[in-house]
């Protein structure tokens, strides 16, 4: 185990702590590994909406291009932010234990809640697209930047609340009080998991990796990232999807909403874990099927336009 496992990650604190997560658990295997903090694209712009910038899986980019390069040896990701096709010569090496699957409202008080004027921020299609399908009287403006800079941001103006993944928020220990979980909300395809990535050629990593991998976590966001795949073909949109395992059952929720949320197209599914291969693919071809590539056609043509 001479090796040194370079462990590259973005430079925010939730990143740093999910990277040292996976430091601290090779290194309990004997592993020796170091830390290389990157900061990419998606966290230089924080001006501009994610959709706008026209890259698909914009936090995740950096980190490629210095594995390519041989600057790192693996790269620590919120699962949810990685494309589902990955780059040339890289592979998903771990998949971590999940954590909460949520998404939850911060709110400077909730009266606003049954009023019309109520302001929500939030830099994501899938959240604006539900919180406007139950609240389409309210307005929801952009939200970026890292977990911190979100919540000062927050602070700063005027809005009524905004919205967070519970798992970023719990990781740092920045959960406030003041807050509600949405649980109507169906979460992004993988939310709550963290994926780690090497190259395809890097046994060394990938065999460590190995041993930190969760069998039914990666079964569920398998069965959630093939549903965002066969629907979107490399789009942003607003898209949820969440898989669960009980009692060797797994159950499944899938939705595709237009982008000011009037429309949803909705899938549940149930069936045995044995069975689990090419459900998520079943369940978004049964939305394509009702509807659903109009939708996504429309969706893509708002975006470009």
């Amino acid at each position: 185990m001479s090796k040194v496992i370079r462990i590259g990650t973005r430079d925010s604190e939730l990143a740093l702590w999910q990277a040292n997560t996976v430091k601290n658990k090779l290194e309990k295997l004997g592993y020796k590994t170091s830390l290389v903090p990157v900061k990419s694209t998606g966290d230089l712009n924080l001006d501009q909406p994610l959709y706008e910038m026209g890259i698909t899986g914009i936090f995740t980019k950096t980190l490629d291009v210095a594995m390519i390069k041989n600057e790192i040896d693996i790269a620590v990701h919120s699962m949810k932010d990685v494309p589902t096709a990955l780059p040339k010569g890289i592979v998903e090496a771990a998949v971590l234990p999940r954590a909460n699957t949520s998404d939850i409202l911060i709110h400077k008080g909730t009266d606003f809640l049954a009023e019309k004027n109520g302001i929500i921020a939030t830099g994501s299609l899938r959240r604006k697209a539900q919180w406007l399908h139950k609240y389409p009287e309210h307005s929801v403006v952009n939200l970026r930047g890292n977990v911190n800079t979100r919540m000062q941001k927050l602070n700063d103006n005027n809005w009524n609340g905004a919205i967070f993944a519970a798992a970023g928020l719990e990781r740092i220990h920045l959960k406030p009080d003041n807050f509600i979980n949405l649980d109507w909300m169906i979460p992004a395809p993988a939310q709550g998991a963290m994926l780690v990535v090497a190259k395809k050629k890097d046994e060394f990593s990938r065999e460590a990796l190995a041993n930190l991998n969760d069998e039914k976590t990666n079964v569920c966001v398998q069965i959630e990232r093939e549903f965002l795949r066969v629907l979107e073909g490399g789009c942003t949109a607003p898209i949820g999807a969440l898989a669960t395992i009980k009692n060797g059952e797994v159950s499944f929720t899938g939705a595709l909403f237009s982008l000011d949320g009037t429309k949803k197209l909705e899938e549940k599914a149930s069936f045995s874990l044995k069975n689990y291969k090419n459900k998520g693919k079943e369940a978004a071809n049964s939305i394509l099927s009702k509807g659903g590539k109009e939708l996504m056609n429309s969706i893509k043509a708002k975006l470009n336009s």
